[in-house]
């Protein structure tokens, strides 16, 4: 019953802490010996205070109490330094203890009692116990199974002192020849049952650890992902962009605490905005990054091409470099010209698009104009789709986490119950079609969890 060597700094402490503990409940069970031996003397008068056992029991109590005393001072310092006690001390203070009682009844025995009933006949054999079941606070099964061993020998020893001997083979022994031997063994057998309690004890105080370690470590990770929230969500754009003719709104929800989605806009020198939308695949800390990149990348771009096609041109290489195999990025972009009705796009693979015609009540579905990026090394794409937009008329750049949000039911919320929510509130602000459509799906999902990211951008023509 070898003990698992464990590698945890908590696991020492507890285990200090459990042999702090167990030293106490020693120091208590000797207070307890003195508290019956001054009953025995003052109170029912058993026993006499001229009596040389008496010095005698109090001499071992005393010496008893001043190695339980060294032990406990070792083990505070060790506790403190955050060191190990060494397999010596163990050893020694094990054997010390577990000795005790058979030197109490070798030296302590009742002179009323024939020679060979006194191994028998006195209450030092339950102290046996005790300080086999207090072994089991020091958490080793070995030093439990030791424990027993020592007060097996220990107990034989001082019955052979008082002149018992143990019964030969083939010769009818006496009873209380038998009843030291199963006595011995009796102690030999609990301390081999406290290893086993102490093994079992020592797995749940180990699983205990092991279980607040991780939380510990998930309680770290929560906070460096708040603080990654934090961080990615500062980097969306707190205030509208102004551009006469043009209402603007976006907003992003990340499914877990980060996300790979986000929104953006660009002031261009000529007075065009320029608002962008991206989906990095999957979602979490590592979209999230790549999302950040994904960002930088396309500002760099928009201030230093003159084009659409040339500034994704720019993004997918950059980016592409960043990206490892199977991720990818869909990204849109549309460039407002204000005060005219133009509205250019161009589509990396996100899509699809959505144009309301308020004057015929009418949505348009536009597919992607080239791959996302990060799939191919050179940029392909179609021309850009340029929109004349009248007044109601609206832009919807969304992200799929709207419409493949699924319900209970495992019903997806779709592309046309989201026309009808954004036709149902084409009078609003940009902003609040947003809100209202998040509401909705929210409300169909009936009560399932948010498993893609959410973003969206509204440009409505005033």
């Amino acid at each position: 019953m070898a003990d698992t060597k464990i590698n945890s700094v908590a696991f020492h402490v507890a285990e200090l802490q459990s042999e702090r503990l167990r030293i106490f409940g020693v120091l208590a069970f000797l207070g307890l010996l003195v508290v019956v031996m001054a009953v025995r003397i003052f109170v029912i008068h058993t026993a006499s205070i001229d009596d040389p056992r008496l010095w005698r029991a109090l001499l071992l109590i005393g010496a008893m109490t001043g190695c339980e005393y060294w032990m406990l001072r070792t083990a505070t310092r060790a506790l403190h330094a955050q060191s190990g006690l060494t397999p010596s001390f163990w050893v020694f203070s094990t054997a010390l203890e577990a000795s005790a009682p058979s030197w109490a009844i070798a030296f302590l025995p009742s002179q009323g009692v024939e020679a060979i009933y006194r191994p028998l006949a006195t209450p030092m054999l339950l102290a046996f116990g005790i300080f086999i079941v207090l072994s089991t606070l020091r958490l080793k099964p070995w030093v439990s199974i030791f424990s027993g061993f020592v007060a097996a020998t220990s107990y034989v020893g001082a019955a052979l002192y008082l002149g018992w001997r143990p019964p030969a083979i083939g010769t009818p022994s006496s009873m209380a020849q038998s009843a030291v031997s199963l006595n011995a063994i009796t102690l030999l057998a609990t301390g081999l049952a406290a290893g086993a309690i102490t093994r079992e004890i020592r797995k749940h105080v180990q699983a205990a650890l092991r279980e607040a370690e991780t939380k510990r470590k998930l309680d770290a990770v929560q906070h460096d992902l708040q603080i990654a929230r934090s961080i990615q969500q500062s980097l969306l754009p707190e205030e509208a962009p102004q551009v006469p003719g043009f209402e603007i709104a976006g907003w992003n929800q990340p499914a877990d605490e980060t996300g790979g989605d986000y929104f953006d806009w660009n002031l261009l020198p000529d007075g065009k905005v320029i608002v962008s939308v991206a989906d990095v695949t999957g979602h979490g800390i590592g979209p999230a990054m790549l999302a950040a990149v994904c960002r930088a990348y396309a500002r760099a771009s928009f201030t230093i091409t003159r084009t659409l096609t040339a500034a994704f041109e720019h993004i997918n290489q950059a980016l592409g470099a960043d990206l490892t195999t199977g991720r990818f990025a869909t990204f849109v972009a549309a460039v407002c010209c204000p005060r005219c009705a133009d509205v250019e796009l161009l589509s990396a693979g996100h899509g699809p698009l959505f144009v309301y015609y308020s004057s015929e009540d009418h949505f348009t579905e536009m597919g992607a104009h080239a791959l996302p990026f990060g799939i191919l090394p050179s940029f392909q794409s179609d021309l850009p789709t340029h929109l004349q937009l009248h007044s109601g008329d609206l832009v919807v750049l969304a992200t799929d986490g709207f419409f493949e949000w699924e319900n209970d039911a495992g019903e997806a919320f779709g592309i046309q119950r989201m026309e009808d929510v954004i036709r149902a509130f084409r009078g609003s602000a940009p902003r609040d079609i947003i809100a209202n459509l998040y509401q909705t799906v929210f409300k169909f999902a009936n009560g399932t969890g948010q498993q893609d990211d959410l973003t969206a951008v509204i440009i409505k023509r005033t």
